[in-house]
């Protein structure tokens, strides 16, 4: 055989062998490659639930009103008003001041029934019902960025990530396996 040939041959075989053997120790000692975790924010959702409260109230109420045109209160006002009328004056003089006694009496008579009518009231306590709403927010999951080879990604998860890292598989992350902190 031809010496440089088999040289060739013997240093050709030693480089890839070689090769392997770099190859193999640089692969061993890269380990996991992980993405370091820069965000985790939480998604909160609002819920609102309606519910009725109700309290009791103290109401006051006029009573019906039997005499509406106030007929007695004028009737007894004019009687007065006549018969103070009627102690005043003389003669045809009496009679006027009895008919402007019993005018004013009827008058002040129907006022005075009034006011009484109108403060004739009674109280009652009822029951007054609303719908208030209880809000209440929950965190139905998180939005996390993570940065791997110099690209910040975005993921949605339903979990909050644990650590700051996670380990990536073929450039993809792996939430649900241990992360290194």
């Amino acid at each position: 055989m031809n010496k440089p040939i088999v040289i060739g041959g013997v240093i050709a075989a030693l480089g890839i062998a070689g090769g392997i053997a770099v190859g193999s120790y640089q692969s061993s000692e890269s380990g996991p490659r992980y993405a370091e975790i820069v965000d985790v924010e939480p998604i909160v959702q609002t819920t609102d639930t309606p519910r009725e409260v109700c309290k009791n109230v103290t109401v006051t109420h006029q009573r019906p009103v039997k005499d509406e045109n106030r007929i007695a209160g004028t009737a007894i006002g004019a009687i007065v008003g006549g018969v103070v009328g009627n102690q005043f004056g003389g003669g045809s003089g009496k009679k006027i001041m009895t008919a402007a006694g019993a005018v004013g009496g009827g008058v002040a008579g129907n006022q005075v029934q009034q006011q009484m009518q109108q403060g004739d009231t009674y109280q009652t306590t009822e029951q007054r019902c609303s719908t208030v709403n209880d809000s209440k927010e929950e965190t139905v999951g998180y939005d996390v960025r993570y940065r791997y080879d110099g690209e910040v990604h975005e993921a949605k998860l339903d979990e909050k990530p644990e650590g700051d890292k996670v380990l990536m598989r073929d450039g993809k992350p792996q939430w649900k396996e241990d992360a290194r902190s």
